[in-house]
């Protein structure tokens, strides 16, 4: 591939780049994008409260709104997101709601052609069927964005009709033992049921059921679970760190009059702590450990990893091991979040990340082993019946956020495959049961064409908004991690692999799916997954596919490129981070100067 030299050059480059952006503590933070939905719905949210002092910040958030909308009228999840149905109605109604000005009156005008155009209206009659429909069975965010509508005075000038056509969340099931949850069916996923109570008693305060019975079994349990959101609230005030489900929650229980509640006092500091010096607010306050313990995986990968780092960046993974069962998703110990702050909540996804990262920080000390044995074993423990992992919670599993998934899945088998030999004998033998029932699961949801879909990103350009190359890709890093001949493997690889090398585009990179622009993510993802296979045996197409991947990224990556909005947070709502394009490009490039070492030399 020409000069390996000018390979090597570009990895030395991107590792400092990498280190350079780390904290004064020395971990990474990171920088996730402003959202505008993130920012209406603060807006709104400290609107409805009512509190004299926070007229400054809902004006800083109107203007930052006005000036962001996109030239079509509407708005997406990042400034470099296409306008959506969801984000733009929220927008629309929560600047209606406010009435300042005439810019403001320009911009709304602007956004209701928008979803004239593309949800056929804006009438109480058109506009909550093309949200539902979006949505489907899943009542996660169609819900809120129709308690927006009708906070807003969007559904009607008949406040009791308007608020029927909200359905009722069932708020008074949040008041039985959490085990019982995953028995329930419940109509939104287990990361929001904060947004359960609270949106479910606005509704019920507001247009209370025709059932007699119904009725008097909310009435009874409305104090107790008012109750259980305040000690599922963690100390930053903030749900998750999450702005859009933290804004519901404080505009839900001000719409139904409880504006001296205490929940309110403390997500309304959540919003103002996290809100931008611009006036917009993201999605999350930050994914710091997500992107420390993959900024380590990537300078390990290059070889680069400095040794004095060592000690600090594992004691600060250690001391964020949950030790307590999580009051929010009552999950056990041993687990790591996606960030340090106290609304984090304990995921598969992140605790594979943080096994990963202490092993490549090579120090297997009795803390380390301990913390490694308990984090492998909470793994174990949320793998679901078919051999899938799931994110947050074992057995939920009826809605799309709950479902185990195949990227996580392959991570966790990843985990398990890097700490094996470390681990007791007795632990030894679950890592094996549990890794064994995930290549048939990986073996089951491996589509007819080779790839896998994954959950927790997607490319808004793809077909149904899905991105088959991250799931391939990540599916086959994972898989391959063992070094192990496995036939099972084998067979999943050669398919995963052809997929992939169909899939790259013509000038070399790899985008969320066929015929997809390439993006500096998405191609070092996948340089990163065929490098692990070609760890296992490489052939023409297998290496033909790294070496043109590896000419389009060395390209991208001299030159500037914007962070792509491939991240698919709760509720499908995109972002993109700053740190995405300089740790997956580091990464790929590393892993494929391995793989490509032979024919290098």
């Amino acid at each position: 591939m020409g000069d390996p030299s000018r390979l090597d050059t570009a990895i030395g480059q991107l590792a400092d780049r990498l280190r350079d952006r780390r904290v004064e503590a020395g971990h990474w933070e990171g920088s996730l994008s402003s959202s505008a939905l993130s920012t209406g719905t603060a807006m709104l949210a400290l609107h409805l409260a009512d509190r004299e002092r926070l007229r400054n910040a809902v004006e800083a958030g109107r203007r930052w709104l006005v000036d962001h909308q996109n030239a079509d009228g509407g708005w997406g999840d990042t400034l470099r997101s296409r306008s959506n149905i969801s984000t733009t109605a929220i927008v629309w109604a929560a600047l209606s709601k406010l009435d300042s000005g005439a810019a403001s009156a320009a911009c709304i005008s602007r956004a209701a052609e928008w979803l004239q155009k593309e949800a056929g209206g804006v009438s109480p009659q058109v506009l909550p069927q093309a949200i539902l429909k979006r949505y489907g069975k899943d009542r996660t965010f169609s819900v809120p964005i129709l308690t927006v509508l009708a906070l807003c005075g969007k559904l009607g000038s008949d406040e009791i009709r308007a608020w029927r056509s909200v359905p009722q969340l069932p708020f008074e099931l949040a008041a039985l033992p959490h085990g019982w949850f995953q028995h329930l069916q419940l109509p939104v996923v287990s990361y929001a049921l904060p947004a359960l109570i609270a949106i479910g008693q606005v509704r019920h305060v507001r247009a209370a059921s025709r059932n007699p019975l119904a009725r008097l079994l909310r009435a009874t349990v409305k104090e107790r679970t008012h109750r259980l959101l305040g000690e599922m609230q963690p100390e930053s005030g903030g749900y998750l760190e999450a702005t859009p489900l933290t804004s519901f929650v404080v505009m839900s229980l001000a719409g139904a009059g409880r504006t001296s509640s205490p929940v309110i006092d403390h997500g309304v500091r959540f919003l103002l702590d996290s809100m931008r010096p611009d006036g917009s607010w993201p999605i999350d306050t930050n994914l710091s450990t997500w992107v420390t313990t993959l900024s380590i995986g990537a300078l390990a990968k290059a070889g680069m990893l400095r040794r004095d780092d060592g000690a600090g960046l594992r004691r600060w993974l250690l001391d964020q091991q949950s030790t307590a069962e999580h009051p929010f998703t009552h999950a056990a110990p041993g687990a790591w979040a996606w960030t340090p702050l106290s609304g984090g909540v304990p995921d598969a996804d992140d605790t594979s990340a943080a096994l990963l990262a202490l092993r490549q920080l090579d120090h297997a000390d009795p803390d380390t082993l301990s913390a490694a044995s308990a984090g492998i074993r909470w793994l174990i423990g949320v793998q679901n019946r078919e051999g899938g992992v799931p994110t947050f919670c074992r057995g939920w599993g009826a809605l799309p956020f709950d479902r185990s998934t195949p990227e996580i899945t392959a991570h966790a088998f990843h985990a398990w495959s890097a700490w094996l030999s470390h681990m007791t004998p007795s632990v030894q033998g679950e890592i094996r049961r549990a890794a064994s029932r995930a290549l048939a699961f990986l073996a089951r949801t491996q589509r007819d064409d080779g790839s896998w879909l994954p959950l927790w990103f997607g490319n808004e350009h793809s077909r149904d908004e899905e991105n088959p190359t991250y799931g391939t890709a990540r599916v086959l890093a994972g898989l391959n991690s063992a070094g192990a001949d496995d036939p099972a493997i084998a067979q999943m690889n050669r398919r995963g692999v052809k997929w992939l090398a169909d899939a790259q585009n013509a000038d070399g990179g790899w985008g969320g799916a066929r015929g997809v622009r390439s993006s500096i993510e998405e191609t070092g993802v996948v340089l990163s997954g065929l490098a692990a296979v070609a760890a296992t045996g490489s052939d023409d197409l297998l290496t033909g596919a790294l070496v043109r991947g590896c000419e389009w990224l060395l390209d991208a990556a001299a030159s500037a490129h914007d962070a792509a909005p491939i991240g698919l947070y709760f509720a499908r709502l995109w972002y993109y981070e700053e740190l995405y394009p300089l740790i997956f490009a580091l990464h790929g490039l590393a892993a494929a100067r391995r793989a490509l070492q032979p024919s290098m030399s």
